[in-house]
């Protein structure tokens, strides 16, 4: 059964880019450290390029490219450009936005949804057996409040930035409780996979 995943790589201190995140400056100021074990020279071009990528690093990495749909908040889709409206093999993408998208970020098999619950439910039917990527902090907020997001990959990286972008700022004061599925290290990273259990 398709599940929603969120894969996003942190520092240990909880920050998912550095500070002064804008355009042309996505993963804020020395934000790329946070994506070293991925795309070692900070080249996104090199995303389509998995031969660098060995052992558990490389397991992840085609896990997450082996999923059938990608769910996105507006604002992590417009920093990194839309991925130029394709962001692996084709597979449908459905932007979370309140708002209508900017002429250039309009694709082909780009959707834009209000709903975050509406936009996880048709990235599944979209994926068909195959899980859904989640992308964006504020996407991955709204969907643990409204009981859609099934599991968290967090890439851990051994560093402190200090200040930035944090993953899980201003959450509701519930608790939410995860089932640790698998640890595994990389070279620079510790892949940690949960499972989000349901209350009761």
């Amino acid at each position: 059964m398709s599940k929603t995943v969120l894969y996003m790589s942190m520092s240990v201190d909880g920050f998912i880019a550095g500070p002064n995140v804008a355009p042309g400056n996505g993963l804020g100021d020395k934000g790329h450290r946070l994506h070293e074990w991925f795309l070692p020279d900070a080249d996104a071009d090199r995303r389509r390029d998995l031969d660098h990528l060995a052992g558990a690093n490389r397991e992840v990495t085609d896990e997450a490219m082996a999923t059938g749909a990608v769910v996105v908040g507006r604002r992590t889709f417009e920093l990194a450009e839309g991925w130029g409206g394709d962001h692996h093999d084709g597979v449908p993408i459905f932007v979370l936005s309140r708002h209508l998208p900017h002429p250039e970020l309009q694709w082909p098999g780009v959707t834009y949804v209000s709903d975050v619950t509406t936009a996880m439910n048709m990235a599944k039917e979209a994926a068909g057996d195959k899980d859904v990527l989640v992308h964006g902090a504020r996407t991955a907020r709204l969907a643990l409040a409204a009981g859609v997001l099934d599991e968290l990959q967090i890439h851990l990286i051994p560093v402190l930035i200090g200040q930035g972008e944090p993953l899980f700022e201003d959450m509701p004061p519930d608790h939410i409780e995860l089932e640790l599925l698998r640890a595994v290290d990389g070279p620079g990273v510790a892949h940690l996979r949960y499972r989000v259990r349901t209350a009761g």
